[in-house]
């Protein structure tokens, strides 16, 4: 009994369990299993539907997108270039050719891609954009590798074509903005669907800066180099390629020794691409070696270029018919007769002359191509910054005897008035004695012997000449300047203990020295004139000897200014 309502009871006890209601969590579960699965049957049956509208939003923002760069790419319009890289500098260079100096708000000078060497082109191209000639004016590939450069801590890399930099250095702001960047990309690619390569090349070659304050090829070769871009060689063309990555930085190549060795590292870098691409042959790549550049900084401005640099820009503007400004802003290349190594000559000797204490010694020294007038020395002071009057231009010294041989000779205009002149100019009296050198035959001084630009010529001169002095004349003169061995004419001359004068001359160079003193200004009293010391003398035979001996024989042929010869 007892035993069977156990076993009663407890099979009461399990069958009421089982039939007893579930408990909360257990519903929570069920309720939570029941909407899951409802859910994902409801995600299966709308999967498609859904990625159907997802594609389709997709596509209407890829396509709203779309047209809207179709439509700024349509209204955006090619700018025209700021005025100040349109501005160039005017260059001035010495018959033969070498730099002298420049004039204008801007060191730039645009020259036409045929003159620059081929490998010059490629070399930037290797440095700056390898795909600008196949790329469509932007390169993504290329903006990405500068992201990726930058952010892992890479060498600095340039993320712009060439032709996008040409659009930021010429056509846009230099503004760092997602706005500007997009307008710059969208003018990229517009330009380089209607501008040819070469056109792009040219005009960023023209206004890329190079560091030194040169802008475009023309001025940075002649500011590291000394040369033209057209002389430019394949080391040096592969070294302002480098430069152009940090300007600022590299333009101290070759005074600066850690600049020195960072550019010879990309230098290389530059040539390997090169050599990669064949742009250079193996040969080309094993025999460069990294050229030698000018020094940098400058320093102190050359007083003696800027006195003929100030004559020969008034006489090229008369020529061409405009003003020094407009001459200054036009980029022409102005040859002048100027003869720098003689040029340099004269400021050598003249720069310490022995003198008193307390006594300032003025020198002027002309030395001019006899029957042709051009003017190969012009020496009108010691400095520039502190006298930018040039005496041997526009100077009165007082002639005394250095006048006599003309005061008895009959002498057609305009020599005509010299003799009646106590003080002339230095070179009013130089071209007189390159007159009696030549037999009589005057010739007008020139200072310019052509003008260029763009490659085209000008202005060309032609010697003025007239004949001034009879037969008769001419043997008179000649005996009262005191030939010596018959081909030299040596004649030295004064007021007095004041002033001398010291004549050297024969058929194809005559040199004029005239020297004066004078008591500085001091207080309220003025300058006043002073006695030359006793080693004057000795000091203009050394100028004079000095100039005939450094001139080049080939620069001082008689006619030389009216030969036209090429280069700029």
């Amino acid at each position: 009994m007892p035993s069977w309502r156990g076993t009663r009871a407890g099979s009461g006890t399990a069958g009421a369990a089982a039939s007893a209601p579930p408990g909360p969590r257990v519903r929570v579960r069920s309720g939570l299993g029941r909407v899951l699965r409802a859910r994902r049957v409801k995600a299966r049956r709308t999967r498609g539907r859904r990625l159907r509208r997802a594609l389709t939003v997709l596509l209407a923002l890829v396509l709203t997108l779309a047209g809207a760069v179709v439509v700024a790419y349509r209204l955006t319009l090619i700018p025209e270039p700021h005025p100040e890289t349109a501005m160039q500098s005017t260059v001035f260079v010495d018959s033969r050719g070498d730099y002298l100096g420049r004039r204008g708000p801007v060191d730039r000078q645009a020259v036409p891609l045929a003159q620059v060497p081929r490998h010059v082109q490629e070399a930037v191209i290797a440095a700056e954009n390898r795909s600008f000639r196949t790329d469509t004016g932007v390169s993504p590939t290329a903006i990405v590798r500068a992201a990726w450069s930058t952010l892992s801590g890479g060498g600095r890399q340039g993320g712009s074509t060439i032709t996008q930099q040409y659009v930021k250095n010429a056509l846009l702001s230099p503004q760092q903005s997602l706005s500007r960047k997009a307008r710059e990309a969208l003018i990229a690619v517009k330009l380089d669907r209607t501008r040819s390569k070469n056109e792009i090349l040219e005009g960023y070659l023209n206004t890329v800066y190079f560091g030194r304050g040169a802008a475009g090829i023309q001025a940075a070769a002649r500011n590291y180099f000394g040369v033209d871009a057209a002389r430019l060689t394949v080391s040096q063309g592969a070294a302002l390629a480098a430069v152009i990555n940090i300007p600022s930085y590299y333009e101290k190549a070759g005074s600066d020794a850690a600049v020195t060795a960072k550019l010879t590292r990309r230098w290389e870098w530059v040539l390997d691409a090169m050599a990669d691409s064949g742009a250079i042959t193996p040969a080309q790549r094993a025999a460069a070696r990294l050229p030698a550049f000018r020094f940098y900084p400058p320093g102190a401005t050359d007083g003696q270029r800027q006195y003929l640099i100030d004559v020969a820009a008034a006489e090229a503007a008369d020529r061409l018919g405009i003003t020094q400004d407009e001459l200054a802003r036009g980029g022409y290349t102005v040859r002048t007769t100027f003869d720098l190594a003689a040029q340099d000559a004269a400021a050598e000797s003249a720069a310490d002359p022995a003198g008193v204490k307390g006594v300032s010694l003025h020198s002027t020294i002309v030395a001019l191509v006899p029957g042709d007038g051009a003017i190969r020395v012009l020496y009108g002071g010691a400095d520039y910054a502190r006298q930018p009057f040039n005496d041997a231009l526009a100077g009165a010294v007082e002639a005394g005897t250095a006048m006599e041989p003309f005061t008895r000779a009959r002498l057609g205009p305009p020599l005509a008035e010299l003799p009646k002149r106590a003080a002339p100019t230095p070179l009013s009296l130089s071209a007189a004695y390159a007159t009696a050198a030549a037999g009589g035959t005057y010739a007008e001084p020139y200072t310019v012997q052509r003008i260029t630009r763009d490659g085209r010529t000008l202005y060309t001169a032609r010697p003025r000449t007239r004949t001034v002095m009879g037969p008769s004349t001419v043997q008179l003169v000649t005996k009262l300047l005191h030939p010596s061995g018959g081909t030299w004419g040596v004649f030295t001359g004064g007021a007095g203990t004041r002033t001398l004068w010291q004549t050297m001359y024969d058929a194809r160079l005559s040199t004029t020295v005239a020297l004066f003193a004078q008591h500085p200004a001091h207080g309220r009293h003025p300058a006043r004139i002073a006695q030359l010391p006793s080693t004057a003398a000795n000091s203009a035979a050394e100028m004079v000897a000095g100039v005939m001996n450094r001139l080049d024989p080939v620069t001082v042929r008689p006619g030389r200014g009216a030969v036209a010869t090429s280069g700029g």
